[in-house]
Order: C-alpha cells, then structure tokens, then sequence
C-alpha cells in the first residue's frame, strides 16, 4: 500500500510561524525560549521560531550532561550561528547527579527522566529571566507513541511541530535549510552514551509514521492495518503502546495542519482488539 506523508511545506511554514506569532503574542510576550539539543526536532522548532519573531528574540538553550555526545553540542552551535539567535549554555550534571548519587541503582530510563525534568527546569527559568514562552519541539509521531518525559520534554507553552510525523519534520526542515548533517543523524534524546530513538523503540520512524497515519489520520481499524501489508505483531506493539501511553497526551497548544484533530480521544476510547 502506497502511504504519502508528504506536506505542502511552503503552506506548513505559513501556518507554523504564523501560529508561534499569534500564540505567543495573544499571550502578551514577544520572545521564546527553545531547549536546542542538536537534533532535527528542536532545529526546526528554533528556525520556526526565528522566523516567526526574529533571531533576537529567541534563546537558544543548550543543557548537556557529562556523557553527552560533543557532536551534539557542535550541531547545536550551527544551528545558532546559522540563524543568529541569543544562546546559552547551562550543564545539569551538577543539578543531576546529586540525585544519581542517592539512587545508584536507578536504571537508564529513571536517569533520562531526571535529565529531562532537570532540563525543563532550566528552560522555565530562562522563561523568566528572558520573558519568553518555552517553545516545544515534540513531533506527533512521539506524542502519539508516549515517547516523551512528562514535565520534562513534554512540558512547553505552545508546540509548533506537535501535528507534524517525524518523516514530516524532516521535510520540512529540509526546505527550511536545516543542515544536512542534523537531518541525516540518527535521532536520539542524547540521555545515554550510543543512544537511539529507533533502537529504543524497536521500530523505525518511517515504518511507525505510516502506520500512525492510518490509525490516527484515516482512522483504519488495526485489522485493517493488517490487511494493508503490516504485521500483526507490529500493529498490536504500536497499538498498546499508543493506548498505554494515552495518559501523556494532555498537551498545550499545537498548531494543525488539517481539519484533522490528532485523534488523542479516538486512540482512547476505540476497540484496540485485532
């Protein structure tokens, strides 16, 4: 079955600036604050957001932790020069291991999670200091999945590629002059030395979009996902983690491409039987 992700990314970019304008100024501010981590998700919420309010009023916030990759930290770095952004850079290794040391054996996930926290907690006090709203950089193929930290890369004041499938950001950022090299790495949270979305997943983003698609977007039942070519294995793995994860999809405002909702209530309320 052929499944076209592909958006229309000269109207994409109109709605999406537009949207960070109105959102954050009906709100009374005139800057934001983006947690840049060197990925192609946080890139493209910052070249929006540049766009849309000017380089000179966004923050770029880098926050690595002692094991983070320096590739990171360098892709980040030609994401702010690129576009000409303020920036700062704030470690949380001091703010984080304190607590390590008190749960030694806390495994990777719990570590990511503080790191996470930890890295929200710097964005909303640069909010302050900076009188910004936290811009968001969650795409909708991680909201969907529960790939996400509550009050941690969850948290934001608007979400601007929230409805946006992981294939989808990276067409976009693309056509927006995202560097080559931030598009074509592996995605990857950086909580953890070699660690990657899609090895943590255990799927590619690329086969997981057009499956999401047809639940979400054409509201396919997972049985007729099956009949479409997917394995039943994968269709109920995606489908449980979907329905498992509903409890995190309470979301600030993000900005639609369709006349589409995400479909957060849909995933809750229909018969995940296969």
């Amino acid at each position: 079955m052929d499944i076209d992700l592909t958006i229309h990314t000269d109207l994409a970019r109109k709605i999406l600036t537009g949207f960070i304008h109105s959102e954050i100024t009906r709100a009374g501010f005139e800057r934001a604050v983006v947690g840049l981590s060197g990925g192609i998700d946080s890139a493209l919420s910052c070249y929006l957001t540049a766009e849309a309010l000017g380089a000179e009023n966004v923050l770029a916030v880098r926050m690595p932790y002692e094991t983070s990759s320096l590739a990171s930290m360098e892709h980040a770095q030609l994401i702010i020069d690129a576009l000409g952004v303020q920036s700062l850079t704030v470690p949380i290794t001091d703010m984080v291991n304190p607590l390590f040391e008190r749960f030694p054996d806390a495994d990777q996930v719990r570590r990511g999670n503080v790191m996470a926290r930890a890295r929200m907690i710097v964005l909303y006090d640069q909010s302050e200091a900076f009188e910004g709203l936290v811009v968001g950089t969650g795409n909708k193929t991680e909201i969907l999945l529960g790939y996400t930290t509550l009050y941690g890369d969850s948290a934001c004041a608007i979400n601007p590629v929230g409805d946006l499938y992981k294939t989808q950001v990276r067409q976009l950022a693309r056509d927006l002059g995202v560097p080559q090299v931030v598009i074509k790495k592996a995605p990857s949270a950086d909580l953890w030395t070699g660690q990657t979305d899609e090895d943590e997943l255990g799927f590619t983003y690329a086969e997981v979009d057009q499956l999401l698609y047809l639940l979400v977007d054409q509201r396919y039942s997972p049985q007729d996902c099956v009949e479409a070519g997917f394995k039943q294995s994968f269709v109920q793995a995606v489908v449980n983690r979907v329905r498992r994860n509903h409890f995190k999809r309470i979301l600030p405002p993000i900005a639609k491409l369709s006349n589409r909702t995400i479909g957060y209530d849909f995933l809750y309320l229909r018969d995940w039987g296969t």
